[in-house]
């Protein structure tokens, strides 16, 4: 089998090195199959000299004719354990371009194009904002002088996800889930106020 990688991001580098396959820059055109690992706003290009031969790695885009592989991951350009995350199928993707990455681990299934954009909604929420909530409590304790020991805040960080993933729902702890008023506004007033809404926002989800 013939495949190339194109984009050199870190998706691009990371796949194009665990299936030990060329990874090449935008506006290369190899023969054979092509993983677009590039912008969204570059894939309708870029797959228009591939066509019937590639899949694009958006979770949000959907082209009615360039179908999609979207592993459900946070990259960071070196390959990893992908064993049970699930790779996200729209459109007809390439039989060997499936089969090379469930060799790598990833799961795939079918996502209607319709439920593309809410799909990849949930994925920003789980990664990116769940991220910038991580980085913000921390940064709130730094500017208030307060240095917590040992790794801070990420063993609750992981302890949390532990739990939810055993769990589920009945993995969430906190005042929250206790109906604690008193805690909840106490915390809350402690809070900037742009920090403040977001806290009694989510909490109320």
């Amino acid at each position: 089998m013939e495949l190339s990688v194109i984009g050199r991001g870190k998706a691009g580098r990371a796949l194009a090195q665990a299936l030990g396959v060329p990874n090449l820059p935008h506006g290369s055109r190899p023969p054979g199959l092509v993983i677009l690992a590039v912008p969204d706003h570059a894939v309708a290009a870029e797959a228009a000299a591939f066509e019937g031969r590639c899949a694009h790695l958006s979770g949000s885009l959907n082209l009615p004719d360039v179908p999609s592989a979207h592993p459900l991951t946070s990259f960071d350009g070196h390959p990893a354990d992908w064993r049970g995350t699930p790779l996200a199928l729209t459109g007809p993707v390439p039989d060997a371009i499936t089969a090379a990455l469930t060799g790598l681990g990833f799961e795939p299934f079918p996502l209607p194009a319709e439920h593309k954009a809410l799909y990849h909604a949930a994925a920003v929420l789980t990664s990116g904002h769940a991220a910038t909530l991580w980085l913000g409590a921390a940064r709130l304790l730094a500017d208030a002088g307060v240095a917590l020991p040992g790794r801070g805040l990420w063993p609750l960080a992981q302890a949390t996800l532990r739990n939810v993933e055993r769990r589920g729902e009945a993995g969430r702890t906190g005042p929250f889930v206790r109906g604690d008023v008193a805690t909840i506004e106490r915390d809350a007033a402690a809070l900037p106020e742009a920090w403040r809404e977001v806290f009694l926002r989510l909490g109320g989800l």
